[in-house]
């Protein structure tokens, strides 16, 4: 077995596992399953060869579901330790813009939005080598609009987000494990930390 790399993505309503040896891909699975995640993930890592057992983790660490955030976290941390492996992680919208410029035959800035909580897209504009030109942000429908910077949309909240304007060509995408060797490297090995988008919905009581 060479250097193998494990991919986890649970953070939105897809959940799907990939298995790289020295850089290629050698397996995969991908289901659109909206919830369940905690049930599906070990099956399907289960599933790869030689039950995904890997050098390296690394797992989307959102923006997405709070709850599919930590499951995946949770998962690779806990093969990490298992078979010592190394662990790092990697962001939902940045996986997204490398999908949607994968598709372009001719490359260009991307704005990606993503379905986030309480009616607000998570959202963040990508130029056309896939490099993030702004802050991630958490906005409303209209503000979302009043902050791109691209004619092209991506992610789960793009067709709906260009149905509210005009010139745009959107890219309905969820994040894939198994596309995770299209980020640039600088964004595919980032610390395993959760990357929520937001504040939790729930405050802890302020103590008197």
């Amino acid at each position: 077995m060479g250097s193998r790399i494990l991919t986890i993505d649970t953070a939105t309503s897809a959940c799907s596992v990939a298995l790289f040896e020295d850089g290629k891909l050698i397996a995969s699975d991908y289901e659109e399953i909206g919830r369940g995640h905690a049930e599906k993930l070990v099956p399907m890592i289960a599933q790869l060869p030689n039950k995904g057992h890997a050098n390296q983790i690394v797992v989307n660490c959102g923006p997405g579901s709070f709850t599919g955030v930590r499951i995946g976290l949770s998962a690779a941390k806990a093969l990490a330790m298992a078979w010592q492996a190394e662990i790092c992680g990697y962001q939902s919208l940045h996986l997204v813009a490398a999908q949607a410029l994968n598709e372009m035959e001719h490359p260009s800035p991307v704005f990606v939005a993503m379905i986030g909580g309480h009616g607000e897209f998570f959202v963040q504009n990508f130029d056309k080598h896939g490099n993030p030109m702004d802050d991630l942000l958490s906005l409303a429908p209209e503000a979302a609009l009043l902050n791109t910077n691209a004619n092209r949309f991506a992610g789960s909240a793009a067709q709906s987000l260009s149905a509210l304007t005009s010139g745009v060509t959107d890219h309905s995408i969820l994040p894939n494990a198994a596309k995770f060797n299209l980020l640039p490297k600088t964004y595919g090995y980032l610390p395993p930390t959760p990357v929520y988008g937001r504040a939790p919905d729930a405050q802890p009581a302020h103590q008197a």
